[in-house]
This record gives structure tokens, sequence and C-alpha cells, in this order.
């Protein structure tokens, strides 16, 4: 009885970011679920009411958002209609500690809701998270691999084009952004073609090996090792001369010490880690 009451009161009196398509009534049937009690479920949605940050907690918003993965992993891909809304509000919550903390979760809450969810409703959050504060952008780009491996390949491919946004931050001494994105593309060359492993993410690599700070620059070496290896077992190899190649004009006959020295890097780095044969790389 205290929990119908519980309930009766906050569908009344507690505005849980409905969607002004919904009747009031319509909008609680789509919140409805039989996994946990329900008076539970709806004093977790309206933590996103603007008034609980004033009233119980200025940091509540962040903390639904910090456990939303386990509501999800709880409830069930089933339940997903009870927890849309919700995401939805806290991804464009005006703060960033609140963006942030999905950011660092959406490929977790991607395994849980399976890939048509995660393309009908995750993506477009994801899409959002790529243009925020590098302070969102990270947690995006720490889990880059994690999340781009769930998605079909011809919506993997989109997100080609966009690898090379992550070069640019607010603030050029964040080194430690270009050194993650790095870390990510050796990763991501698992999951792309020989051939849009050159297109695209070569230029990135170089640009990367070019950096300067050293930590950055000493990942980008086993990137570019890791990007001939890679070339050298498709079957297309083609595309592994090429790269050989730019890496002698661009490197080696560089006029600057630090270039040639690069190139020196690089061949240690695809000796010890037996990306070629000998022969080939002699």
């Amino acid at each position: 009885q205290n929990m119908d009451s519980t309930l009766h009161y906050i569908h009344n009196d507690s505005d849980l970011s409905t969607n002004s398509s919904f009747s009031p009534e319509e909008e609680r049937k789509s919140k409805v679920q039989d996994v946990v009690p329900q008076a539970l479920l709806d004093q977790y949605l309206s933590m996103t009411d603007p008034s609980r940050a004033q009233t119980v907690d200025t940091e509540i918003a962040k903390h639904c958002a910090y456990s939303l993965p386990g509501v999800a992993l709880t409830l069930g891909r089933q339940n997903w209609h009870c927890l849309k809304d919700t995401y939805e509000t806290l991804a464009s919550d005006m703060q960033w500690k609140v963006r942030r903390t999905l950011a660092f979760s959406i490929h977790e809450l991607a395994v849980i809701l399976g890939d048509q969810l995660t393309a009908g409703d995750l993506v477009p959050v994801f899409n959002g998270f790529l243009k925020d504060l590098d302070e969102v952008r990270i947690g995006v780009l720490k889990h880059l691999h994690d999340f781009l491996k769930l998605l079909h390949l011809d919506k993997r491919r989109e997100y080609l084009y966009q690898l090379q946004e992550f070069l640019v931050t607010d603030n050029s001494r964040n080194w430690r952004f270009r050194a993650e994105l790095a870390e990510q593309l050796i990763l991501l060359l698992d999951l792309y073609s020989a051939r849009d492993i050159y297109d695209y993410l070569r230029p990135i690599a170089f640009s990367l090996c070019a950096d300067k700070v050293s930590s950055v620059r000493w990942i980008s070496y086993k990137l570019v090792s890791e990007m001939v290896k890679k070339l050298y077992m498709a079957s297309t190899s083609t595309f592994v001369v090429d790269l050989m190649n730019e890496l002698v004009e661009k490197f080696c006959r560089c006029r600057k010490w630090s270039g040639r020295q690069t190139f020196v890097f690089i061949c240690q780095t695809i000796s010890e880690d037996d990306c070629l044969p000998m022969d080939q790389f002699a």
C-alpha cells in the first residue's frame, strides 16, 4: 500500500522528463517493469529532476549517470524503454561532468543493449560526445575500439572520416589525448581493411610520429610498425610497399635530424616486433 501511494505521488507530482507526445498515463506505462519494485525505479528516474539538485545533492545527476549501466543491466534490454528518456536527458545535461560520466560508460551500455538498440539510441549520443569538450571526448576516445567493434561494418566505416578530428583538441598541450589516440588506433587496425588503413589511418599515424611530445611519438612508432605488419599480411602487398616508400621519403630523407631519427626508431620497432621478414626489411 505504501509503495502504491509512493508511486502515485511520484507520477503525479514529479516531472520525469516526460515526452510531450505521450499522455501522462501512456508515459507512466512506458516506464513500468517487473524486475525491481516500481517505486524504486521511479525514485531513480526522478534523480534528473532539476529540483532534486537544489534540495538533495548538487551532483545527483552525476550519481544517476554513474549508476545507469548497472540499472540497465539489472532491468535487461527488454526494459530499456524505461530508461531511454532519462539517458537522453543526462546526455544533454548542462554539467560536463555528467556527460563525461556517460561518455566513459557508453561502450558498456552498448554491450548490454545489443547492436539494434545501440545503432538506434546510442550512436546519436556517441556522435554528440565526439563534438563535445575534451573532458567528455576523452571518455569516448579511451573506449573507441570497444564501441566501434560492436557496430556493423558499414556503420563503423563512417567513423573513419572523423578520426582525424581527434588530432584537434581544445588545448594543444593536452598530449595525453593524442597518446590515447595512438593507442586506440593500434587496436582499430583489426577492425578495418588494408585499403581503409592506408587511406585513413596512415596519415594520422604519420602526423603523430612527428608530434612535439616524445611519449606520443614512441606510441606512434609502435602504431606504424603494426600498420606495416597488418598491410604486409594483407593479400594486396602493394599497400605495404607504398607505405615503406613513404616512410623513406618522409622521414629517412627528411631535412630535419628529428625526422631521420624517427625513421631509425620506426625501423627498430619493425625489426624488434618481427613485423616484416628480414629480406623484405632489407
